[in-house]
């Protein structure tokens, strides 16, 4: 048995082929990949496999914390990273990239008016290779 499968049956999900896929899916492609590329990049090996069972697979990993959503620009992306970290958006080339970071402490005065369950920061600019390429 791989480590695969061994970190989905600790968590209490059934290791099903689909499901080992999209998750090796996404130790191997650490770009944020949408629900999209993920079907994209796995129908030629999985012809039955559909975009619902893509959604409902990457639903079951957020619910049991393996994975963690993103939404940019009204699309979501697909994190495997579920320690805290920031992202930062090229805005040219559009690329993603985690940063890793301490996450900030909710101010006091709203410690008792909030239970924070997740935040997301997200940072915006030129990534280095679009910089060298503009030279």
């Amino acid at each position: 048995m791989d480590a695969v499968h061994t970190l989905l049956m600790d968590h209490q999900i059934k290791p099903s082929y689909t499901r080992v896929k999209i998750f090796k899916y996404l130790q191997e492609h650490k770009n944020h990949p949408t629900v999209d590329e993920i079907y994209q990049a796995l129908t030629e090996e999985l012809p039955t496999l559909s975009k619902t069972t893509v959604y409902n697979t990457l639903k079951l990993y957020i619910d049991h914390h393996l994975v963690k959503e993103l939404v940019l620009k009204e699309q979501k992306h697909y994190d495997l990273i579920t320690t805290p970290h920031a992202h930062f958006k090229c805005d040219r080339c559009e690329q993603l990239f985690d940063i890793a970071i301490e996450p900030p402490a909710l101010d006091e005065t709203y410690e008792d008016a909030f239970e924070v369950r997740d935040a997301q920061l997200l940072y915006h600019g030129v990534c280095r290779s679009c910089q060298r390429s503009q030279a």
